[in-house]
């Protein structure tokens, strides 16, 4: 019996040692809502729609590690997206479209990566120096079809490294591999065969942060999800060559406040054709009323520099309640103007959000108005 008792109590030490070891982790989120526009169409027809993942895309996804010893641990990510609306997956319908990756990391050096990942625009960028990272105004908030990289920028086949952090200093590079033989930096026309490379520093210290991005894709039209050439109705002619995009970002929280500014520069290049360029400039500032309450209010402009000549002014204000920890409901307000033309004596439509088939459609008319009632869960 007492050795019973003794091996009994062996296994149990070590399984209790193995538990301690490595972890996987289920998590996700879910956010939906209701939303009114009132320019929806071609005739400028109002909408009424459920609308799903604004604040954040809906998700859930596992996340585990392993310590190997030495302060060497193998980690990875699975990650999907969904629409809550309708069960149906997102990215294209990838499984694990949002990220999917492996890798090791070493305490004091960083990170080393391989997989379907974001770069380090969305990184360093996205989540912390825009309207869209900042408040509930999320994929609203962001400028419009994500032209420049900081909301969903995730490259395929691609390898990644992460610094540590080195008193607030982190940076990183990444490289996407086309998979295509004969050409390395991919082919046009070839699902599949786009390749992108991205380099990030950020510095944080106290209530201040800055940082910096840069982006780079290949073929941008042979990814798989593609990658968007587009702005509202200011459509890209010919094929794109190169998708670069450059930008930088800084922070500053007072107290309760937190303020932001964020400049971006987008090139899209043509096999044949003009190159297309566009400015976008933002700021905003939050504001935590009380612990569970906090208002919003943030401004984008942006500039294509083409034939269009095409002009936005965006403003979302919002209001974001958290009933818990990991439950908030909110109100968001976006208002954008567009200015310039799409072709000859034709005034230029605008876009709320990042895509159309996404979010918001197209304008009928010049400007767009959406109200939106939303709930976000975390799990």
């Amino acid at each position: 019996m007492n050795k019973k008792v003794l091996t009994t109590a062996i296994l149990a030490g070590f399984a209790g040692v193995a538990h301690a070891q490595s972890s996987v982790t289920l998590y996700g989120l879910i956010d939906a809502g209701f939303t009114y526009v009132n320019h929806a169409n071609a005739k400028a027809q109002s909408l009424y729609q459920y609308g799903d993942g604004v604040a954040q895309g809906s998700r859930w996804g596992l996340r585990g590690s392993e310590d190997l010893g030495g302060g060497l641990k193998a980690i990875f990510t699975l990650e999907n997206g969904f629409n809550s609306g309708t069960g149906a997956a997102g990215q294209g319908g990838d499984l694990f479209g949002r990220q999917a990756f492996v890798g090791l990391t070493k305490d004091g050096i960083g990170s080393l990566t391989l997989g379907r990942q974001y770069s380090f625009s969305t990184d360093y960028l996205g989540g912390s120096y825009a309207n869209g990272g900042q408040t509930v105004a999320g994929n609203y908030g962001y400028h419009i079809n994500d032209i420049d990289q900081l909301t969903s920028s995730r490259i395929n086949n691609s390898i990644k490294f992460n610094s540590a952090n080195f008193y607030g200093l982190t940076f990183g590079a990444m490289y996407g591999f086309s998979n295509q033989a004969g050409s390395f930096a991919g082919a046009p026309g070839t699902t599949g065969s786009s390749s992108a490379y991205s380099f990030g520093l950020q510095y944080n210290n106290g209530p201040l942060g800055i940082a910096a991005a840069y982006t780079d894709i290949r073929f941008p039209g042979s990814a798989s999800p593609t990658f968007s050439t587009t702005l509202a109705n200011a459509a890209i002619t010919g094929t794109a060559k190169d998708l670069a995009t450059t930008g930088v970002g800084a922070k500053y929280s007072i107290g309760a406040a937190t303020m932001w500014a964020l400049w971006t520069h987008t090139n899209i290049d043509q096999i044949t054709g003009h190159m297309t360029e566009f400015n976008a400039y933002e700021a905003g500032a939050k504001y935590a009323i009380t612990p569970a309450l906090t208002g919003a209010l943030g401004y984008t402009y942006m500039q294509a520099k083409d034939l269009t000549n095409g002009h936005w002014n965006q403003v979302d204000a919002s209001v974001d309640y958290a009933l818990s920890k990991r439950t908030d409901v909110y109100l968001l307000g976006i208002y954008q103007d567009a200015s310039g033309k799409t072709a000859k004596n034709a005034d230029l439509q605008s876009q709320i959000g990042v895509s159309t088939s996404s979010y918001l459609p197209v304008a009928g008319a010049s400007t767009q108005l959406a109200v939106r009632v939303g709930i976000r869960h975390k799990f």
